[in-house]
């Protein structure tokens, strides 16, 4: 079994160590802007940007901490956005560490109470967070799922690194994930490796690199046509 240990990064919000695999839940630079410049700008914004919406669904690989799905609640609730949050979990954080980690002193709105919420509700069903989000948390390995084709606009890619679990990287998951991806969707994730970038564009999607977060030269953003 896993081993966790908390620990604090360099904007002051926590992450989590898994000690078993040596990695962390995300940059020791700093967990929360790695997940806003990733995930909420160059993927959520982004993809508003190209499809100006109110109502859009996302996929994330790798619920983990919980803390992308409450910075997307957040941008839901700040911009009136109605948002469909279907999360990928395998091994679920223990309340015991949850209940200890700092979010709620880094964003500004009722993120204690949703943090909570988020970890607190059901797998394997739908539950409305708020007005504005519904989460479908399902619990198991995505080798297990079967995910409806161009049911997602955008997908939040947030396994561990390739070196440590080589298997979620894997171009049959890669492909599983894609086809899960509706037209003009957006695939997003920390990892800049040269093998993701090659397996993705012969997947079909276009495929870019952009400047990373804090501590990390390059991230990847690719999207369908």
């Amino acid at each position: 079994m896993s081993q966790l240990k908390i620990i604090e990064t360099g904007d002051g919000s926590h992450s989590l160590l898994n000690e078993t695999l040596n990695e962390t839940y995300h940059s020791t630079h700093g967990a929360v802007q790695e997940s806003l410049h990733v995930f909420i700008r160059n993927g959520l914004q982004f993809w508003q940007v190209r499809n100006p919406k109110k109502k859009f669904s996302i996929l994330e690989i790798g619920f983990g901490t919980g803390l992308n799905a409450l910075l997307t609640l957040q941008e839901a609730a700040k911009k009136n956005l109605e948002i469909e949050y279907t999360t990928i979990e395998a091994f679920p954080v223990d309340m015991a560490f949850v209940e200890q980690l700092n979010y709620a002193h880094h964003l500004r709105f009722e993120s204690e109470k949703y943090f909570h919420e988020l970890h607190r509700a059901e797998w394997n069903l739908p539950v409305s967070i708020s007005a504005n989000f519904l989460l479908k948390k399902q619990k198991g390995k995505i080798q297990d799922m079967i995910l409806r084709e161009k049911a997602f606009d955008i997908i939040f890619f947030d396994a561990f690194a390739p070196s440590k679990q080589p298997e979620m990287w894997e171009k049959p998951i890669l492909e599983k994930v894609t086809k899960s991806m509706a037209s003009k969707g957006v695939f997003v994730t920390y990892c800049a490796k040269g093998q993701l970038k090659r397996d993705l564009k012969s997947l079909g999607l276009e495929v870019e690199s952009l400047p990373g977060p804090p501590g990390k030269r390059e991230m990847v953003r690719g999207y369908s046509r």
